[in-house]
């Protein structure tokens, strides 16, 4: 039996592990945003499990780029704007999840007991939640190892 006596390259893995989960978040997320593109569209209105699987998908793209980009830091310590950027992902996240289920959760304007919709207003709270996420994303880059390539 050969053994390997390379060391593997752990955060090569872990970034890829990272970008793997963000791609299959990515195909969960458009299933659930834009269904017609798999031919599973079967409503002309976004209801409650459509919604529930864009969510899903955002929360395993919030997963799988965090992964890949702490991967990126290898053996130095994050900085406290990658640390707020973590938690950025999160209340991006919150907001998202919460905007988008607004229904749901009963805090909406229509009168009860209509059946749960994805209207303007909480697809506009679930923009603002990913904005705030790409915000998050940026600040965890590891911009200290970009300048030492040049």
């Amino acid at each position: 039996m050969i053994s390997d006596t390379t060391p593997r390259n752990t955060t090569r893995d872990r970034f890829r592990l990272g970008m793997f989960i963000t791609i299959l978040g990515l195909v969960i997320f458009l299933l659930g945003a834009k269904p017609g593109w798999f031919g599973q569209d079967r409503s002309p209105v976004i209801g409650f499990v459509q919604t529930t699987v864009f969510l899903v998908g955002l929360g395993i793209i919030c997963l799988g780029g965090y992964i890949g980009l702490a991967a990126l830091w290898g053996a130095h310590e994050k900085s406290i704007a990658a640390d707020i950027g973590l938690r950025l992902i999160g209340t991006g996240y919150v907001i998202s999840v919460f905007s988008g289920m607004a229904d749901i959760f009963g805090m909406t304007m229509q009168k009860n007991p209509k059946v749960p919709f994805f209207g303007p207003w909480q697809a506009a709270g679930v923009e603002l939640g990913m904005t705030i996420i790409a915000i998050g994303v940026l600040m965890i880059i590891p911009y200290h190892q970009l300048r030492n390539k040049k």
